[in-house]
């Protein structure tokens, strides 16, 4: 197993609870470094889906995405196998011919080429028949340790499919490929593609300008290519009689993942991360303990990462027991940031909705509350979205007034980049 990269493991908390203290709250914090020379990069499938519905050809997104497209599969490596399909009330395959993958050389990527040429746009948006046809693709192909990666491009709604339709579409594609979703334009739905990326852990995206749509798809096939191991897996064990009250992605977004916990042994459960390359996540775990003595040290949850029957790397979060107040009320720090970050998700996300409803008052609220803490937490780039649709009046109470005219693009962007997060500073670990 010497092409997996290398991986560490560091937990930051504070481990000290008081007299009867329940909760521990750690921030995990995991780094692959890669195992060098390229010959580590694991086999891969990669399935391009482009919205060919009738909204895209109007402003240019028609041409924009033929050009992503062409930009994706020139990059695709040798041997890799791919396929280009077009979204519409029913999938077609633009390349190759038949339902199959093939497999990326010169000759292939120049024929792909050609054929994204000949896309034209019409018909409808049916986005579950695009997927289910891209988990036949992807599981047809034999290679099981494959990372299989597709992109997904929509500029609009999925009208012609009901919701129970792409739900369903989505339960039997979780687990079988990775996928990317971007919406162009502002006719597409948030909501849908954050549901539709979430289920096949990915990330989604929104790309307002079309002429923007090259350096994305450049920038996702390029990271799908650069990934070393397929599937690696988060194994939490707690002690009996311990509760994990929940596991969080937090860096590079905020992700929920405690309902997707697959029970794998007594008191240890499962939670699925996707692939990974040379990089670093941040995950925030919270374990809810049963009380114990003054003094007393514990073990509160056991860290692994795991891909396949290999143990990667591990760390522990402990718990104990204090009646030194100084010591049981210090707020680590970066428990503290990502608190907030999943705090400014939800208000971002909340006053958004209310906005949408017409109750001006809880809007005003919520992203009053957002404005105080993208400053706390430093995410400039949110700050910036939030001055785009309030007024803000003092920064440091969190009082704004709404903005009247809004352009739907910036809400948009808001709504959608909510949940993607900033580290913390530099000596930032700890705090009061």
């Amino acid at each position: 197993m010497s092409d997996f990269p290398e991986f560490t493991v560091k937990v930051d908390q504070n481990p000290y609870l008081p007299d009867g203290g329940r909760e521990m709250h750690a921030i995990v914090s995991v780094a692959a470094h890669g195992s060098g020379g390229g010959g580590g990069r694991a086999p891969a499938a990669e399935i391009i889906m482009i919205d060919t519905s009738g909204s895209m050809s109007y402003r240019g997104k028609m041409a924009a995405a033929k050009r992503a497209a062409r930009a994706a599969v020139n990059v695709l490596r040798d041997g890799v196998h791919f396929a280009v399909v077009a979204g519409a009330n029913r999938p077609r395959m633009i390349y190759p011919q038949g339902e199959r993958l093939v497999e990326a050389s010169d000759a292939s990527r120049r024929s792909a080429v050609n054929a994204v040429g000949r896309l034209e746009a019409a018909g409808g948006t049916a986005i579950g028949s695009w997927l289910r046809l891209a988990d036949r693709l992807f599981g047809a192909h034999e290679a099981d340790d494959a990372v299989k990666h597709a992109i997904l491009l929509t500029d609009g709604k999925n009208q012609h499919e009901s919701d129970e339709e792409l739900d369903a579409a989505l339960r039997q594609c979780t687990g079988s490929f990775l996928c990317d979703a971007r919406g162009v334009g502002t006719d597409w739905d948030v909501a849908e593609l954050r549901k539709i990326s979430s289920a096949l852990l990915g990330g989604f995206l929104d790309v307002p300008d079309p002429a923007d749509l090259e350096a994305d798809f450049l920038a996702m096939t390029q990271a799908a290519m650069s990934k070393e191991v397929a599937d690696v897996t988060l194994r939490l064990w707690t002690p009996q009689q311990a509760r994990l009250r929940f596991v969080k992605q937090m860096v590079p977004a905020v992700e929920d993942l405690t309902g997707r916990r697959v029970e794998s042994a007594t008191q240890t459960g499962d939670y699925p991360l996707g692939a990974w390359g040379n990089e670093s996540r941040e995950y925030h775990v919270c374990v809810e303990v049963q009380p114990g003595d003054i003094g007393r040290q514990m073990r509160a949850a056991w860290v692994k990462l795991v891909a396949g029957d290999e143990v990667l790397a591990s760390g522990n979060v402990l718990a104990e027991w204090t009646d030194d107040e100084a010591r049981s009320t210090r707020i680590n720090g970066r428990v503290a940031h990502h608190t907030g970050q999943s705090e400014l998700a939800d208000a971002i996300q909340e006053g958004l909705e209310a906005r949408r409803e017409g109750d001006e008052d809880t809007a005003t609220a919520r992203l009053g509350r957002a404005v105080v803490l993208a400053r706390e937490v430093g995410n400039e780039q949110i700050s910036g979205l939030l001055d785009r649709v309030v007024d803000v009046v003092d920064e440091a109470r969190g009082t704004v007034r709404l903005k009247r005219d809004v352009a739907k693009a910036d809400e948009m962007s808001l709504d959608t980049r909510s949940v993607r997060t900033v580290r913390t500073r530099h000596g930032d670990e700890a705090g009061g």
